[in-house]
């Protein structure tokens, strides 16, 4: 098994695969003031993702709720279904959204009635979604970091030739030596990824869930990958690019949550102009450029990572058209209809309880629910 993984592990560093022709790892020594970018140095990306989860947990704590509050968002507390095993069963196996005549029969089989069992399963539902606070506090965190990820990313870019001369990026490759702010750029940049990764789980889930993991899985291979080429100057323009779109759109979240329509839509309208420039535009004919067509005249053999990056970014790009085709989508029904509804997000479905509905639920004689069986509790989570 050693020597499997050290076949493997050799084949993986071919210097075939990362460099052009009569280049070695040894090549890549620092030496003479020039500092190399190594692939050891990537491991640094995991602790950076836990340093930033601490970030993320206090700044949401402590600064995003007394956000939250003075928007006028408030913490409500949902009122929990009383466990009953039928329903949860089907509930989980079957089907969120029961038909008529299948509520119907559970109702029958759990002797109670129609209306008490369509509640059930409305609360039940609820307890799925995040509740308009915890989304609030996500779109916090990713304003945040987006916008301060822009602002330092233009701090980094903005004297350096290549930003303005995309030919710039590849003049002196691969010996272009490694700067401390380029350094700094990636460690946090893929530890965000690693930390967006690792609350998959406890996110808000929408439904372009399988888009999101694919996005996050790219970005850091597509990083990581560029790093250990020493790709690095087109890499920080290809961070640059993505992160000035992404904070106005958690901008426009937060103002949504808190109902502010008119902040909203003004904002939603910016991202829309700066993602269609930044990731239809700017991406495809200036980034991609630099990667599939200048690299040509530097190299009339292209090396296996010119075809793995560049098979990464198209997946990226194919990404951007996707989700380019949903903000159309929405940026035509508010044009059409004045409405600005996300689609990939659920809502939280109207739960109220009537004083008789309330009495029937805890008496347990009307319905014959018997205090052993109730369907619906009035306490809240």
């Amino acid at each position: 098994m050693a020597h499997i993984l050290k076949t493997l592990n050799s084949w993986f560093w071919w210097e075939n695969i990362w460099m052009p022709i009569n280049c070695t790892w040894e090549h890549f020594v620092d030496r003479d003031g020039l500092v190399f970018p190594k692939p050891h140095q990537l491991y640094a990306t995991i602790p950076c993702a836990f340093v930033l989860l601490i970030i993320r947990f206090l700044s949401e704590r402590y600064v995003a709720i007394p956000l939250a509050k003075a928007l006028g968002i408030k913490n409500v507390r949902r009122v929990k279904p009383q466990p009953n095993p039928v329903l949860e069963s089907y509930f989980r196996e079957c089907s969120k959204h029961p038909s008529q005549s299948d509520i119907q029969g559970l109702a029958k089989k759990c002797n109670c009635t129609v209306r008490l069992v369509e509640k059930w399963f409305r609360r039940r539902r609820n307890l799925e979604i995040p509740t308009v606070l915890r989304k609030f506090q996500e779109a916090f965190w990713r304003f945040s970091f987006y916008l301060a990820s822009s602002i330092a990313g233009f701090i980094f870019l903005y004297d350096k030739p290549w930003f303005y001369d995309i030919w710039q990026t590849w003049v002196g490759y691969p010996f272009q030596t490694l700067l401390p702010s380029q350094y700094w750029y990636y460690m946090a940049e893929i530890g965000f990824y690693w930390s967006l990764l690792f609350t998959l789980g406890i996110d808000n889930r929408r439904k372009d869930f399988l888009a999101h993991v694919v996005h996050h899985l790219a970005a850091i291979g597509l990083m990581s990958g560029s790093w250990c080429g020493n790709y690095v100057r087109v890499g920080t323009l290809v961070m640059f690019v993505h992160d000035t779109a992404d904070f106005w759109l958690e901008a426009a979240k937060m103002f949504n949550y808190a109902h502010w329509e008119k902040t909203c839509n003004m904002l939603f309208i910016i991202f829309s102009i700066v993602f269609f420039i930044t990731r239809i535009i700017l991406f495809p004919f200036w980034i991609l450029r630099a990667t599939l067509y200048q690299p040509t005249y530097y190299s009339t053999t292209p090396v296996i990572a010119y075809f793995l990056f560049n098979g990464q970014l198209l997946i990226l790009q194919g990404l951007h058209l996707y989700w380019g085709y949903l903000i159309f989508k929405i940026l035509r029904r508010f044009i059409c209809f004045k409405d600005l509804k996300d689609d990939r997000s659920d809502e939280e479905e109207e739960d109220s309880v009537t004083d008789n509905e309330e009495e029937s639920t805890k008496n347990g004689n009307k319905n014959g629910c018997g205090s052993s069986k109730h369907l619906l509790n009035s306490s809240h989570q």
